[in-house]
């Protein structure tokens, strides 16, 4: 089997994903209370490529409607939104859309890391999950958490756990009346226990966080 093939069986689909909501619920009591309170949750996929890579790395450590919102009116001024066109954006302009000066650095390594060829966003599609995290991980500005969203939600891979992930670490206290937030340790160690569909179990948690709005 070629590693393309391997990647498309591995992919999340509709199907899949209610069919792994099913399991996890019979698995797991307190993901069963969750699915029948709210039912399954939504796929939360994403098209894959730079703009959306770019919106993940707006979204770290600030709210989801702030970063929405400075992708939103990045679209405005970049059309169409492409690594040579976000190239020619000025500080001044990315800093009116809500960049800061880090982010700015981030987005330009991301930007000439396309145009260069040294990544090959496309490409990702067809490599294994180690492999795709690693390619991303060379790139200043994307940590772990970053390449496990894209994983997770670009990909559609079906047993990525985003490590860092705020509002899962809040669901799962929550959820399973622990006495203080579970730590990024404590975190994996608990989501063993749904291999080899943890990011469904993740889309369950986000879901349930959000009161069952999707």
């Amino acid at each position: 089997m070629s590693q393309a093939s391997a990647t498309v069986l591995t992919s999340l689909s509709d199907e899949s994903l209610q069919r792994a909501v099913r399991l996890l619920a019979r698995r797991d009591a307190d993901l069963r209370r969750v699915v029948k309170q709210f039912g399954a949750p939504p796929m939360w996929g994403r098209e894959s490529g730079f703009s959306t890579l770019l919106h993940i790395i707006l979204e770290q450590q600030v709210s989801l409607a702030s970063a929405k919102a400075a992708h939103n009116k990045l679209l405005e001024v970049a059309k169409p939104l492409t690594p040579q066109r976000f190239l020619k954006l000025d500080d001044a302009t990315l800093k009116a859309v809500g960049f800061s000066r880090q982010k700015t650095i981030y987005g330009r390594h991301l930007a000439q890391s396309i145009v260069e060829g040294s990544l090959d966003l496309e490409g990702l599609s067809e490599m294994e999950d180690a492999i795709v995290r690693s390619e991303l991980l060379k790139i200043k500005g994307i940590g772990r958490w970053t390449a496990d969203i894209y994983l997770l939600m670009v990909l559609r891979r079906p047993d990525i756990w985003p490590i860092g992930d705020l509002a899962l670490a809040v669901a799962i206290q929550k959820l399973k009346g622990l006495a203080h937030r579970p730590s990024d340790e404590e975190l994996a160690e608990i989501s063993t226990l749904w291999k080899p569909w943890r990011a469904v179990a993740a889309r369950i948690l986000w879901f349930y966080y959000l009161g069952g709005q999707g």
